[in-house]
């Protein structure tokens, strides 16, 4: 009975993602905040590069799966930055692939920096029909696949010090249209971010991270992401988080030799109806290292 809601959701949301496509969903936003703010790009003041897999629904077929890979650099004294952002979001017969270059450029203030960012690229929304089964497939609903390409601008801001961590950011900036029967439908809607996180030194090993992420787009509820997270050594980071006080999770990082990041993180919805058969997945593979002479050569906060 759960896969049957299951394929019809999907046919459900496969049809409609095309004319009111949403940001993929991401955990690992507070290790990459490049996922959603063009601004941290070069922010460290070192090269990053970064791989990230997100799977939900369990093993269902036509679930959502989320593939990131993007990567950054501080050139000119660590003053700019540059990197690029490459996304891959599927879900039943809708893949639509990301393609962005950033740029941002930082400001000292005092212990602060303030850094602004800005990304343009292209977005390509697909809608494959065949790949549904339909038990019409002659169905006129189905009967035509979508493949459109759109442009993109985004924009930034993030001020930070080895306290706290504030960034606000329209990701894609420029909302989209498509004609279809003589109708204009909305193919993307802006998607507001605000994070906010603050570093707590409970003693010489051991820190607390909470953490705040605020989601709104025009016509849905505001999504609200609280973090928890507990870091020893500045090495192993354990924690907790709530999304919309509906799915809750655990996240677990490891950083090793000073440079690689291993992270994952596990969700779990609490509605009792649908069990673990609507778990999610997300694993991050991570980078940092000094390339240039003025790059940085400790651990960083944020």
């Amino acid at each position: 009975m759960a896969k049957r809601i299951i394929v019809s959701l999907i046919i459900l949301v496969s049809c409609l993602e095309s004319h009111a496509q949403q940001d993929p969903l991401y955990a690992q936003y507070l290790n990459n905040p490049m996922v959603i703010n063009p601004a941290y790009a070069g922010l460290n003041n070192n090269f990053n590069a970064s791989v990230s897999y997100r799977s939900q629904w369990g093993g269902f077929d036509g679930k959502p799966v989320t593939m990131n890979v993007n990567s950054h650099i501080a050139l000119v004294d660590n003053k700019v930055g540059a990197g690029f952002l490459l996304v891959s979001d599927q879900l039943g017969s809708v893949k639509n692939t990301e393609f962005q270059a950033a740029f941002s450029y930082k400001l000292e203030l005092n212990d602060n920096v303030l850094s602004f960012g800005m990304q343009a690229g292209f977005i390509n929304f697909r809608n494959n029909f065949g790949e549904l089964n339909l038990a019409d497939p002659n169905d006129p609903a189905f009967g035509q696949n979508e493949n459109v390409t759109k442009p993109n601008l985004g924009f930034g801001m993030i001020l930070k010090s080895e306290r706290y961590f504030l960034s606000a950011s329209i990701p894609r900036m420029l909302s989209s249209t498509v004609s279809e029967g003589g109708q204009e439908f909305d193919l993307y809607d802006q998607h507001f971010y605000l994070l906010g996180a603050y570093l707590i030194n409970l003693n010489e090993n051991i820190r607390f991270k909470p953490s705040m992420l605020l989601k709104g787009v025009a016509g849905a509820p505001l999504s609200v992401d609280l973090n928890f997270n507990v870091n020893i050594d500045a090495r192993y980071t354990a924690g907790i988080f709530t999304r919309n006080f509906n799915t809750y999770g655990l996240i677990l990082q490891m950083l090793l030799s000073d440079k690689y990041l291993i992270a994952y993180n596990f969700e779990l919805p609490t509605n009792n109806s649908v069990g673990s058969q609507f778990t999610t997945n997300e694993i991050m593979l991570g980078i940092k290292m000094p390339l240039l002479m003025a790059h940085d050569r400790s651990i960083t906060n944020f």
